[in-house]
């Protein structure tokens, strides 16, 4: 009875210890809201795609519309930005092309996705000759600086806008393949997919229904990540006239066309330059914000 009551008094004594379940997503979640940096990313993201959505909403004149009188003039209470050589509003111009920007960004970033998470994932989990092929292939092409290999396709298939999206998803596939490899790799082995295996599920459904949900996480941070360098790169051939043509408000078009009033009318070549500065910043914060918020070893 007494070591009854001295077991009760001790357990009355005890602090109670409450274990409550946090899924994976909500810590991942968890530690992105106190990630600041991603937050910022993410609102400068966010404000971007809201703009092209609504873009001919927001704009207050047409992107095409040329009027004479009022070619290059400093930001002013009618145009904020100023116009371009051809009196084209470049607010305007600029909305119109954080769509053209977002649309190439996505499609190059989708096309590499699939083909490199495809090619990574054949490669990674059956391994032997296969793999062996499949990257010595991605070694080869990752030879090559992304940029002059874009330049390199663009100048094969011809300049234009859905070209540069080609270009740049088949400069990015090698990246995705090694990526999605490795986490194959390690995914493989584990017990659930030997589980499966031993169960007698199919190489298709272990792949589709194991291998690749749980390698997904790197694939959204690179995606994000790549985003930044689709844009850039799409800039910058088409800075070099290899990719959107005149009229199309593309920024590195626009940042190549103002090049020439530089001393006159600086906010031409500025204000795409600008454009192209802050979406390529928010990627890049937002990528390294979900790469730190989908680490398993990062504490809240």
């Amino acid at each position: 009875m007494q070591a009854k009551a001295a077991i009760q008094t001790l357990e009355e004594k005890a602090p109670e210890a409450s274990y409550t379940y946090r899924s994976p997503w909500k810590m991942m979640l968890g530690r992105f809201k106190k990630n600041k940096r991603a937050l910022v990313g993410l609102g400068m993201v966010v404000i971007f795609i809201v703009v092209a959505l609504f873009a001919p909403w927001i704009a207050p004149y047409d992107p095409f519309k040329q009027d004479m009188q009022v070619m290059l003039e400093s930001p002013n209470a009618h145009h904020w930005f100023g116009t371009d050589e051809f009196g084209r509003d470049l607010l305007s111009r600029i909305i119109y092309g954080a769509q053209i920007s977002l649309m190439i960004g996505i499609v190059g970033v989708f096309i590499a996705v699939i083909f490199g998470v495809a090619l990574g994932t054949i490669a990674g989990y059956f391994g032997g000759w296969l793999d062996s092929a499949i990257m010595r292939i991605m070694d080869i092409f990752m030879a090559f600086p992304s940029f002059l290999l874009a330049l390199a396709i663009v100048s094969v298939l011809g300049p234009g806008m859905v070209n540069v999206m080609i270009a740049i998803g088949i400069f990015s596939v090698p990246t995705f393949a090694r990526i999605s490899r490795s986490a194959v790799i390690s995914i493989k082995h584990k017990e659930f997919v030997e589980a499966t295996k031993a169960m007698g599920g199919t190489n298709a459904r272990i792949i589709f229904k194991h291998i690749i949900p749980n390698s997904i996480a790197p694939i959204i941070v690179l995606s994000t990540l790549r985003m930044a360098t689709a844009i850039l790169t799409a800039s910058g051939l088409s800075f070099l006239g290899m990719g959107a043509q005149p009229p199309t408000p593309e920024w590195g078009a626009m940042l190549s066309s103002g090049r020439e009033y530089l001393r006159t009318a600086p906010h031409v070549s500025t204000v795409p330059g600008l454009a192209i500065m802050f979406m390529v910043l928010g990627f890049n914060m937002l990528g390294d914000g979900l790469r730190d918020a989908l680490d398993p070893k990062m504490k809240l």
